[in-house]
């Protein structure tokens, strides 16, 4: 690092308008030469409280112990993590408090490795080597930023998003500096509350002012949320040809073209975004799924294997990717490799799902590599373990069962399975088409398509009872309806979210019932694991929270006199 008296000097007076000393650094570098002079420039800051980390792993644990208000983090950490995943994990595990500051500190130019840091938002992003000028004009200037968003930050992190977004509207009256950030927050907040228009309002607000891509990008993920595909394709389209740099805009075009089903538009797309940030764990993951699904074999090994190589210290680090690249090789007919990975897959991931999940590999492993006779072994432990337990997985594991299971000679097990996902998804148009195509290339097209329609039928009448009895009045019955409704479908994403509304309307109108918000709360958290991020939830788990006691009138009712 180059010191440099006199910009010291000249930046005291601005520097001392925050209290450093008081503060705790954490400096995170895997040479001590360089730890020490970054040390001695916090140190003429009037930083006191300066601890060290010498590898990603030493600094996760530090992190995790101590909330420090600033981190200096160097992208490589030589063998391990880097900062990139250091930067990813503190910000999963919410080891960060909201006014903290990350400045990335690195020799690293090239296009990914900043693109890569770029895309966990550090603060800033240095650049070595460093003049202590630099990086107290830095470190000052984004610290006064930071108490900007302090509280809309913490009631962030506590979910209460209508809260933030009105301290953004109160900080833009006295903030203008920050204006446009600050918009640009509330637009994240009222789609997390469930308010898409009014996130559509303030982008368009935004968009009056300055011809931003962030919230072009904003305005075409609500019309892709809405199902306005083509519109959402012309902007996504529009917001990388205004900067080819733009990553989150390709991962929307090509979730947007997967919703069309145009997997080869998705997969150029996600090609094209993993070339100019190839260090992304889960873009990889995508690229290689998309390809797997289209035969393209090469690309799909070349993403897997990059995703198993990059996730090894990842916190994103997904076991999708070993049964990818176990897939891909039983395709090449290299069975030992694929079993190799199906080894090391439950040995780095836990839990009854991943064995049931390899199982399922292991036999489509030996079908595709012309082992018949083992595939089909496979498939008869997999078909008495679905006749043994009333138990079903995930859509996308019953849809890889049911594909082994026809391929290997059986029929009701897979028909089942099938009809399963069907009545949980009833209005997944996609889905649907992918459920139509198991059954197509088990040569049973017509029945498939009876039993989609039946499928579908029965869901929607289960469903509509329900919501009959709402309508009517009748509220109680109602909820016992939709409680006996979601023991029978589960993962039906409508019938939990109206199973929630329905008892919510209850306790609107009957009065508060800590069972019935207990209930409420479950339903809710539970379409939140299926598939987070659903703006019905936000909404939702609002008015749930509108309708809870305080705390004095809890005090009243359990004591009237």
């Amino acid at each position: 690092m180059i010191v440099d008296p006199k910009a010291s000097a000249k930046l005291a007076t601005k520097v001392q308008l925050v209290d450093w000393a008081g503060k705790n650094y954490l400096v995170v570098d895997d040479f001590i030469g360089i730890r020490q002079l970054l040390r001695e420039s916090l140190r003429n800051l009037g930083a006191k409280n300066i601890d060290q980390a010498s590898s990603g792993g030493e600094a996760i644990a530090m992190l995790a112990r101590i909330r420090y208000d600033v981190v200096l983090c160097d992208y490589n950490l030589g063998e391990g993590k880097n900062g990139q995943q250091v930067l990813e994990e503190a910000r999963v595990r919410n080891l960060l408090l909201p006014s903290s500051v990350w400045l990335m500190v690195s020799a690293e130019k090239s296009v990914e490795s900043v693109m890569g840091a770029a895309e966990h938002q550090p603060d800033a992003y240095l650049i070595k080597p460093i003049t202590e000028g630099v990086l107290l004009t830095r470190l000052n200037r984004v610290w006064h930023k930071k108490q900007v968003f302090k509280q809309i930050d913490q009631a962030f992190a506590e979910k209460d998003y209508l809260r933030a977004a009105k301290m953004c509207d109160s900080q833009i009256e006295s903030n203008k500096l920050h204006e446009m950030e600050l918009l640009r927050m509330k637009a994240r907040l009222m789609l997390k509350s469930g308010e898409p228009e009014k996130a559509r309002e303030t982008y368009e607000r935004v968009l009056q002012e300055r011809d931003y891509q962030w919230a072009k990008a904003g305005l075409a993920k609500i019309r892709m949320t809405n199902g306005e595909y083509e519109q959402a394709r012309q902007m996504f389209q529009g917001v990388i040809a205004e900067n080819r740099y733009y990553i989150d805009a390709y991962d929307q075009l090509a979730l947007t073209y997967q919703s069309m089903g145009q997997n080869e538009e998705a997969c150029a797309v996600l090609e094209r975004a993993a070339k100019l940030s190839p260090n992304s764990v889960l873009r990889q993951r995508s690229l290689g799924q998309v390809s797997l699904k289209l035969g393209n074999v090469g690309m799909a090994e070349k993403a897997f294997r990059k995703c198993i190589s990059i996730g090894e210290y990842s916190v994103m680090k997904t076991v999708d990717a070993y049964f990818g690249l176990a897939r891909v090789c039983g395709l090449k007919h290299d069975t030992k490799e694929a079993l190799q990975l199906l080894v090391l897959a439950q040995r780095e991931f836990a839990g009854e799902q991943i064995q049931l999940r390899s199982k399922i590999t292991e036999g489509m492993v030996y079908h595709e590599s012309g082992d018949f006779q083992r595939a089909r072994k496979a498939g008869d432990e997999l078909d008495e373990l679905l006749i043994g337990s009333p138990e079903r997985p995930d859509t996308p594991t019953c849809l890889e069962l049911a594909t082994l299971l026809f391929s290997v000679g059986h029929r009701d097990s897979p028909v089942e399975l099938l009809c399963y996902v069907i009545k949980n998804n009833h209005d997944n148009l996609q889905l649907l088409d992918d459920v139509q195509k198991i059954f197509d290339h088990a040569h049973m097209g017509e029945e498939g398509l009876a039993l989609i329609r039946s499928s579908r039928k029965e869901a929607s009448d289960l469903m509509n009872q329900g919501v009959s009895l709402w309508k009517t009045g009748k509220l109680p019955e109602a909820v016992a309806w939709m409680r006996s409704a979601r023991m029978s479908l589960p993962n039906n994403l409508r019938i939990l979210f109206n199973s929630a509304q329905i008892i919510i309307s209850h306790m609107q109108q009957l009065g508060h019932d800590p069972a019935l918000a207990a209930e409420a709360t479950e339903v809710l958290l539970h379409v939140d694991k299926i598939l987070p991020g659903q703006q019905r939830f936000a909404q939702l788990m609002e008015q749930l929270a509108a309708l809870a006691p305080r705390a004095g009138e809890e005090a009243a009712e359990l004591d009237p006199g």
